[in-house]
């Protein structure tokens, strides 16, 4: 039977499932509590997004140093990204580096879950306790999707290359100013921003609708990698504006995080990542 090439968020999914039949019980369909049918997913509405980010305030709030320890080395990675960029004359990709984090961000946030499942269950939470999620029976499922978004991010900036190629390129700009000046004042920079752009959100909305929820549900229940993206997906589907709401505010807030040489991430990803918690308590029955 001859195969055909799906979107990427059906392919990711068809991986996941093919992945999770063969690394055994920690990521198979099924988790040990023998789950048979999918977790329901609830109707949300805007209130939800507000009342989680009240919430992620709040646990920022009670936890800020050790959120903001553990999640310092993201804009320390960034900055690495960005001088190793320049150096090798990989200027164009500096945005999309940027923009990557919202595909990377629930990877990163994996540790803030834990955070806020400890407090919501009325532990003193400490950074060191985001650590334990290596000794979740769930581990092996949380590394899995993690590699997935890794890849997918990846794909991103080799498509992000394609475009710069394809309109400013190929050669590599003489200078930044030049290459700034490239992209407002010209049709072809105009052409690979925009481009950029709607290619950028294929990308973020896969990632969204495969991690939206699955990540927490991972954490906080026994079940296979197939069942936490189905679930994700589902509560994508049921909900699609206050998803896509949710997903624009994240980019958003990251972007506005980078614009002070990433210095601001060190608030955005913990404020984002405690919401992220509450958000999906509220998403999934």
């Amino acid at each position: 039977m001859a195969k055909t090439i799906g979107n990427p968020l059906s392919w990711l999914l068809q991986g996941a499932e093919t992945t999770g039949h063969h690394i055994g019980e920690t990521v198979g369909e099924m988790g040990s509590d023998g789950v048979k049918e999918l977790p329901q997913a609830r109707d949300l509405s805007m209130d939800d997004i507000i009342h989680s980010l009240a919430a992620g305030l709040e646990d920022f709030a009670a936890c800020r140093s050790d959120a903001m320890f553990l999640v310092l080395f993201y804009p320390l990675i960034g900055i690495a990204l960005i001088v190793m960029s320049l150096s090798m004359n990989l200027l164009p990709l500096i945005v999309p580096m940027i923009m990557g984090f919202a595909i990377l961000g629930p990877v990163a946030a994996i540790g803030l879950y834990e955070m806020s499942k400890r407090r919501e269950e009325g532990l003193e939470p400490r950074w060191v306790d985001a650590f334990s999620v290596i000794r979740s029976p769930s581990f092996g499922a949380i590394l899995v999707l993690g590699l997935y978004l890794a890849a997918l991010f990846v794909i991103w900036l080799v498509a992000a290359d394609m475009i710069y190629s394809r309109t400013l390129g190929p050669e590599p700009p003489a200078s930044i100013t030049s290459f700034a000046a490239d992209v407002l004042t010209t049709r072809a920079g105009w052409t690979m921003a925009i481009a950029g752009g709607v290619v950028g959100a294929v990308f973020a909305f896969a990632a969204l609708a495969m991690s939206i929820v699955s990540f927490p549900l991972l954490l906080d229940r026994h079940v296979g990698l197939p069942v936490a993206v189905a679930t994700s997906i589902r509560v994508m589907r049921k909900n699609p504006v206050v998803c896509m709401t949710w997903g624009a505010l994240v980019g958003s807030a990251l972007v506005i995080g980078a614009i002070p040489f990433l210095a601001g991430l060190i608030i955005v990803v913990p404020v984002l990542g405690h919401a992220t918690w509450h958000l999906y308590r509220r998403a999934v029955q």
